[in-house]
């Protein structure tokens, strides 16, 4: 989960030893209620750097959580007053033209003009059209999925979603191969593939953007300044290569939409996090929700170190206190509806692993 380029990276991460100390009973402990009660508390939430304020233990034992459709449906509806993810998913053929002038979301001072790569690839209808799933994962991509053998219950939902062109073959067992939305930061670009500086990397992105094989590619490229030329290298790619992805562009009100619907509920992010906007899309088209690879700290509820991502070497300290991003908070938030029953956490090892 990345932050948009140009601002420091987003990171399922920051949390001292007592914090996970702090964080390993709780999460089953609460009924499940038919109240959205997020954040509790009249004033807005503050977040210790050191995060020992924050409780945040959750047991594996799966057996114990019991969804709650009544709170499901009933964020839904509640989402749906700030935003429809069936239409703002992506910007539609119909509502640009090549030449048309946009203001970045989040660099207003800043344009950007429609080229003609872009317009070809806008879908023409909404990718999630009439789209109704039983079961969808959200996979973060969290160094605590690494010998969690969750792979084979991920593949098992109906729809799987991934962020940020993950690499998945050589960790299938822990994170799946299923991928039926995945999302791309301009940033992975340049961190993930090397700005495409030689064919090498080149055809390593094209062998990733291949085996998508009609999944929705998810691109935020009206998002933050600086995105623009990568955007437009993976636009070139997929009409010259003939990739078979549908790809699908945030519309322009999405991200304030997502935001505006969590502080209301009390929860005050500056800055969705790539998780928490696909959670939010996601109880549009999903009837139970499940989450993998969340994790904000760099220790797991046994002490145990946790990689940054599960498949590089990034560390925890690449973040910093001017990111745009409250993770803690947001995992906070998660966990609560974990409790209520409105999503499921996995954070440990799944059921049946070995």
């Amino acid at each position: 989960m990345e932050s948009q380029d140009t601002k420091p990276k987003e990171s399922w991460s920051s949390g001292g030893r007592g914090a996970i100390r702090s964080a390993v009973n709780s999460l089953h402990s609460k009924s499940n209620r038919a109240e959205v009660v997020i954040n509790d508390s009249s004033s807005p939430a503050v977040v210790d750097r050191s995060n020992e304020s924050i409780k945040h233990n959750i047991k594996p034992a799966s057996s114990k959580w019991r969804h709650n459709q009544t709170l499901s449906l009933k964020i839904r509806k509640q989402i749906l007053k700030f935003l429809d993810a069936e239409k703002d998913i992506s910007v539609l053929k119909g509502t640009l033209k090549p030449g048309d002038i946009i203001h970045y979301v989040f660099d207003r001072d800043s344009t950007m003009n429609v080229s003609q790569n872009l317009y070809e690839l806008l879908p023409r209808t909404s990718p999630l059209k009439g789209k109704q799933f039983p079961t969808c994962a959200i996979v973060g991509n969290s160094g605590v999925l690494l010998s969690s053998g969750c792979g084979p219950e991920i593949d098992a939902h109906s729809f799987v979603i991934r962020c940020n062109l993950a690499p998945v073959q050589e960790y299938s067992q822990d994170v799946g191969m299923k991928t039926d939305l995945v999302t791309m930061n301009p940033s992975v670009i340049q961190r993930a593939f090397e700005d495409l500086v030689n064919e090498t990397w080149r055809e390593k992105l094209l062998q990733r953007l291949h085996s998508l094989n009609g999944s929705i590619l998810w691109i935020p490229a009206f998002m933050a300044k600086g995105g623009k030329e990568r955007v437009e290298w993976v636009n070139e790619l997929i009409l010259k290569h003939h990739i078979n992805v549908r790809t699908a562009y945030p519309s322009l009100r999405l991200l304030h939409a997502v935001r505006g619907y969590w502080l209301t509920n009390k929860v005050h992010i500056k800055r969705p996090t790539t998780g928490l906007l696909m959670y939010t899309l996601a109880t549009r088209f999903c009837n139970q929700i499940y989450l993998y690879g969340f994790w904000p700290f760099p220790l797991d509820q046994n002490q145990n170190p946790v990689k940054y991502h599960y498949y590089d070497s990034l560390k925890y300290g690449y973040t910093s206190q001017a990111s745009p991003h409250t993770m803690p908070l947001e995992f906070k938030a998660l966990k609560t509806l974990h409790q209520q029953g409105a999503l499921k956490l996995t954070v440990g090892e799944c059921d049946g692993a070995t």
